[in-house]
């Protein structure tokens, strides 16, 4: 496949991706970040006759292997894709149905249709001209986004893959593929549909996939063919091929698979590693041999394509209040005028000619037909109120703030990585700018999600001697003083990926020579023999990667390699170990430990054991996992080493380091010959196989061995703690949920600056001696009602205490500390208020051991409680629900792959660039739109209203005031571009400013500049001005001639008022622009009108300031801010990119002015000449060095 397709391969499957993470079905084995979708299981087992299909229940999907003919009743979809929204047929029809779901754009549809009517004022194309262009750009937008779907579908499509011919592979582009075909994938190839894996060029049967396209992780994962087909491999051999597979129907869990392979009478069970994807690639594996059960649409991949839900902004939806206003101002208007209308029309008017046979709108003999017909000509007259371009013009300029500016701020850009920020959805922009609760995820997102092992207890004594980065806050806090250490390590003291270690105890063998060698001895092995890690390269210490499911397990096998078992080969039933120092120091060997058994971590196991074969026929199983699950399964006994361990857990959980809890427990032949025929019936079901499988583990994973503990360190990511002392600031209060352990979560709250010793905590625990008591006695029922009761008395005690603080000291801050077991009662409809009440007025809350679902309804408990703008952040898998329950998402960009990324709405790398992306990006989109809406709601009354004094000189007859074509293109081209220039360069203080001062934050959380009184302001303005745009201009034209001694008509006094409306003339007459007249009126009323804003704004900036017009004054005399980012490393940009990285730090010409800071356009080519950068010169440098040689001579 050329590289061409796999762009468009990758880019593909990575929209399907994000698409997905939007679906209930995209669940994780090793995290359980969303619930699965109830996945369709199979009903019975039994075998059926060859070549005749048998009536399918609607939970069984029968596939008969190499065999279309047999297939052929059955009709399964093709494998062709479509991810287009549109097709020739639909893009008209739907196009236009989805603009008309836009309530401005039907009410310009139906005034449209009503000018085209006789009672009409305006001729057609007043309306149908702006009405058709905003359709038609936004027709062209859609078009555009899915032609470039379509081309990369039809890539794809037509992609090439072999398939079997009878004994020889054929090229086929992969929408001819059909359910049941038998084909050959080569290296670094994709999968065209989900195959079930028969045969690998690798012994064994075995093949190394990546997801990256499906989630975003990069690690290979190791897939096992079934022994049964591992001979079809060669053409050949392939054609005589002939099974039945028997499977679940499609559907969108990725993680799950059950089914059956039928050959020759005999059933093999299936499981999702016998599943290869759609969208995955081969790696390191010559090519592999599958047959295609799900096609197309129904691949798992493409039963995720799920839109990620919908979100509309805060100020959106205000929005939409805003325009009903307009509609009660304009029905108001048409009452009062249909009302003259019917009161005003009488046949004494005599030179109207109102009598004899007149039109049923001007008959004075039926005053009720004529209101009613004249309330549809105002209607239509007075169309203008509602702002046709707005939607268009507020779509372009969020697009743009998009795409130019936070895509391209180098202040969010980090280097290490070279990922930039992205904006995921321009829809949002001014919700960052509102934002008043963060919820974040701790490991990846306030951590750095690099894993290191850093300390360990082994048989009850520990080991590690390094400091922590929250230890070290926590001695600094307590005014104690901590050395750098690092100039102090040991010489055995390792530091690589992974494995940050200093204890010469145990390094390099002197393990021999503690109190409890043994245990050291099981230790280690555990750490090389239980987990799922995939060695990469050269089999030597040095230079062998380790590919891993979690940078945990990474460190964990990197730790026993430093210690001196190294394991440095896997085969499906193999793991090879080289151990030193085992029999005699100094001494090596190589140990094959064969692996009978794998019990899989997952978030409900909390735990990984393997069952394992040591050379002289040791049978042993290993265990791993949280300490609270490891602890209840340990045997009778050994209580000094339990309480000692458990001493050791809390005191590295106060060091803010992660741990697991290692065991093991041997078993005699009889023992696990009974167990594993029941764990191989368990894995054979295909009825709640998950379910079962995990029973069967309960069985042998008992009576369980404590070996010892390990801990690993994740370390913040930099700026972190400043980060939030900022937000905080800004008045932004800011929630951690973390999957930790409570101690772990409180000591990174210290560490970020959430939490200090002087704030009052509020500790909702389960781990009190009341619960405990409960859980002694095994009663499932009481344990429930003690925990509820102690929660539900611990929030109204809490909440009473709190506000009591809040009265006597209200400088002191507070925080709310809850695991995840109490929170999942104090979320209860008869909790949660409460837990509400207490959550707002704590200024953060830490909550521990959570689930991912938990994580997605406090975000929500906020949200629709407390309707609060909320943003939530993450970077793993388990954030998915969390990110999508709030207002905004954001992902990182981290180790946990891309998943957060997909499903958020904007993504970074860093959690510190939270500071440009709210206080700056979003408080400046937010002003903005404020203005641009605001700005829209003024201009557009200002000119209704002047046509509204104009229907009380006309008898209310309906008379336009204004030409056809000045009305019509009111909006879309006289005033349009003044509104899209504030919308996207208005700033009122820089971004320096905006981050030295975060309270100027608070204004967008009050929503400041998007309130009624606001916005009855701008109204009374524009009542004022159009006023004396019509008064004046028609008083003063009134006894006004042009220069042939004609007065002055309609057209001419409507074009000077609109000309002062406008405030610029685009076509005047020569008879009208040689009048004395015209010239008086642009002057005069402009200044007339504008008096009163000037007035308004003087005194309001004096006596009322905002806080940004505070900090306009106070720096009213300091240069320009131009903050110039400095970039860690340049050396990846490419000649063209750092030219242009230059030329952005080129000095700039700004305005001078206080109130608006317009930047002008910058002078590149001049300064960079000053500069010594090449830069293309441009027409205006010659006037600029004129200037300066006169600036010189004159200082000369």
């Amino acid at each position: 496949m050329s590289a061409r397709i796999k762009d468009l391969v990758r880019v593909a499957t990575a929209r399907l991706g994000r698409e997905q993470a939007g679906g209930g079905g995209a669940s994780s084995s090793s995290s359980g970040f969303v619930r699965r979708q109830s996945t369709a299981r199979l009903g019975g087992g039994g075998t059926s006759f060859r070549r005749q299909p048998q009536p399918m229940a609607p939970t069984v999907r029968t596939v008969y292997c190499n065999d279309r003919e047999a297939n052929a009743p059955v009709v399964y979809k093709g494998n062709s894709v479509s991810t287009t929204k549109y097709s020739i047929l639909t893009f008209v029809p739907k196009g236009l149905f989805e603009q008309f779901r836009r309530v401005a754009n039907l009410y310009f549809l139906m005034i449209s249709i009503l000018s085209t009517t006789p009672i009409s004022p305006v001729h057609p194309v007043t309306n149908v001209v702006p009405l058709s262009l905003v359709l038609l750009v936004s027709l062209i937008k859609e078009a555009f986004e899915d032609w470039k779907r379509f081309q990369n579908d039809m890539s794809i499509n037509n992609a090439h893959v072999d398939i079997l011919q009878g004994q020889r592979w054929e090229s086929t582009p992969w929408k001819r593929l059909q359910v049941g075909d038998i084909v050959r994938i080569k290296q670094d190839g994709y999968f065209p549909a989900d195959l079930l894996f028969l045969s690998s060029t690798n012994p064994d049967g075995v093949c190394y996939i990546e997801t990256a396209n499906l989630d975003g992780e990069t690690n290979l994962k190791i897939r096992k063919a079934l022994e049964r087909t591992w001979d079809f491999v060669t053409p050949e051999k392939a054609s005589g091929f002939k099974g039945e597979v028997q499977c679940e129907q499609p559907n969108n869990s990725l993680y799950t698979f059950t089914g059956n392979l039928i050959v020759d009478k005999q059933t093999i069970p299936l499981s999702p590693n016998q599943l290869l994807l759609r969208g995955c690639s081969l790696r390191n594996t010559e090519y592999i041999v599958g047959a295609v059960i799900f096609t197309g649409h129904e691949t798992k991949v493409m039963m995720n394509s799920m839109n990620v839900p919908s979100k509309r902004s805060t100020l959106e939806k205000k929005l939409d209040k805003l325009i009903l206003a307009l509609f009660a101002t304009l029905f108001s208007m048409c009452v009062i005028g249909a009302i003259g209308s019917g009161v005003f029309i009488n046949e004494k008017y005599f030179y109207l000619g109102l009598r004899g046979k007149v039109e049923d709108q001007f008959n004075p003999k039926n005053r009720f037909v004529v209101t009613i017909l004249t309330m549809f000509t105002l209607i239509t007259l007075y169309s203008t109120i509602i702002p046709i371009s707005l939607y268009v013009s507020i779509e372009m300029i969020k697009f743009i703030q998009c795409t130019q500016f936070i895509n391209n701020d180098l202040h969010m850009y980090h280097a290490e990585s070279d990922t930039p920020a992205l904006a995921r959805t321009s829809n949002l922009n001014e919700e960052l700018g509102q934002v008043e609760y963060i919820f974040s995820d701790k490991t990846g997102t306030l951590t750095r999600n690099l894993m290191e092992f850093f300390k360990c207890s082994i048989g009850g004594e520990m080991y590690g001697t390094g400091i922590t980065e929250i230890e070290k806050g926590g001695a600094e806090r307590a005014g104690i003083k901590i050395d750098d250490d690092e100039g102090k390590r040991s010489a055995s003291a390792v530091h690589e990926k992974g494995f940050n270690f200093d204890d010469a105890r145990i390094m390099r063998g002197a393990w021999r020579n503690e109190p409890n060698p043994e245990a050291c001895k099981e230790f280690f092995r555990c750490l090389a023999i239980c987990h799922t890690v995939l060695p990469e390269g050269e089999e030597t210490p040095e230079k062998i990667t380790y590919q891993a499911a979690s940078p945990d397990e990474a460190a964990l096998v990197a730790a026993a390699k430093n210690f001196g078992f190294f394991f440095y080969r896997r085969t499906p039933t193999t793991v090879m170990v080289r151990e030193s120092h085992v029999e005699r120091m100094g001494s090596i060997q190589d140990v094959p430990y064969e692996i009978l058994n794998v019990l899989e971590f997952n978030s409900t196991r909390k735990r990984q054991s393997v069952v394992c074969r040591f050379p002289n026929g040791r049978l042993v199983l290993y265990c791993k996992g949280a300490d609270n699950v490891v602890y209840e399964r340990l045997t009778d006994g050994n209580h000094d080493m339990k309480k000692t361990s458990r001493e050791h857990l809390e005191q590295f959980g106060s060091a803010g380091l992660r741990t697991l809890c290692l065991a093991y427990r041997d078993l005699s032949r009889e023992q696990y010959e009974i167990w594993n025929e029941k764990f191989v019936q368990a894995k054979s079901s295909l009825r709640d196989r998950d379910k079962k499988l995990d029973e069967v583990a309960e069985l042998i994973e008992k009576d369980l061995i404590l070996i010892g503990c390990t801990a690993i360190e994740d370390k913040l990511q930099e700026g972190v703690p400043t980060c939030i002392e900022t937000l905080s600031a800004a008045g932004i209060k800011i929630w951690v949920l973390t999957g930790d352990k409570m101690e772990t979560a409180i000591n990174i709250a210290y560490a970020c600056s959430l939490v200090n010793n002087d704030t009052k905590q509020f500790i909702i625990s389960s781990e009190t001696d009341a619960i405990r008591q409960a859980e002694d006695r095994g009663d499932p029922v009481e344990i429930a009602r003690v925990i509820k009761d102690s929660v539900k008395q611990s929030l109204k005690s809490f909440h009473e205490e709190a506000r009591h603080s809040l009265i006597s000291t209200p400088e002191r801050r507070l925080a709310l500390i809850i695991d995840g077991r109490c929170l999942m009662y104090a979320l209860d409809p008869t909790l949660r208020v409460d837990l509400l009440g207490l959550s707002l007025i704590c200024h953060s809350v830490v909550c521990c051991r959570v689930s991912p679902l938990q994580k997605a309804q406090v975000t929500s408990l906020v949200k629709k409680g407390a309707r609060k703008i909320t943003l939530s952040i993450g970077d793993g898998a388990n954030d998915v629900s969390m990110i999508q329950a709030a207002h905004v998402g954001i992902g990182i960009s981290g180790q946990e792959g891309m998943q957060a990324v997909m499903a958020s709405d904007f993504a970074i790398a860093q959690f510190r660039f939270l500071t440009d992306l709210l206080l700056v990006h979003g408080r400046w989109s937010y002003l903005r739109l404020c203005k641009v809406i605001t700005y829209f709601f003024y201009k557009n009354l200002t000119f209704t209203l002047t046509q509204f004094w104009f229907t009380f000189q006309t008898g209310f007859s309906g008379q336009r005031f204004y030409d056809d074509w000045n009305q019509s293109l009111y909006n879309v081209i006289f005033t349009a571009l003044p509104v899209i220039i504030v919308g996207l360069f208005d700033k009122d203080v820089s971004a320096s400013l905006s981050k030295r001062y975060p309270q100027l934050y608070k204004e967008g959380i009050r929503n400041s500049f998007f309130k009624w009184r606001v916005i009855a302001v701008w109204g009374f303005f524009a009542f004022y001005q159009s006023i004396v745009f019509f008064y004046f201009t028609a008083s003063a034209s009134r006894h006004g001639q042009g220069s042939s001694g004609k007065i002055l008509g309609l057209w001419d006094v409507s074009t000077m008022a609109f000309s002062c409306v406008v405030e610029n003339v685009y076509f005047v007459i020569y008879v009208l622009m040689s009048t004395f007249f015209f010239y008086l009126t642009l002057l005069l009323v402009p200044i007339i009108a504008l008096f009163g804003d000037f007035l308004y704004l003087s005194i309001q900036r004096w006596l009322f300031p905002y806080d940004y017009q505070i900090i306009q004054e106070q720096h009213r005399d300091e240069p320009h801010e131009y903050s110039r980012v400095q970039l860690p490393e340049t050396s990846h940009l490419s000649p063209e990119e750092a030219r242009s990285y230059m030329i952005s730090m080129l000095p700039r010409e700004s305005s001078k002015h206080t109130g608006f800071a317009f930047d002008s356009p910058g002078y590149e080519s001049f300064f960079a000449s000053q500069q010594g950068v090449g830069v293309p010169h441009k027409a205006w440098d010659v006037a600029r060095r004129a200037s300066m040689k006169q600036q010189r001579a004159g200082k000369s």
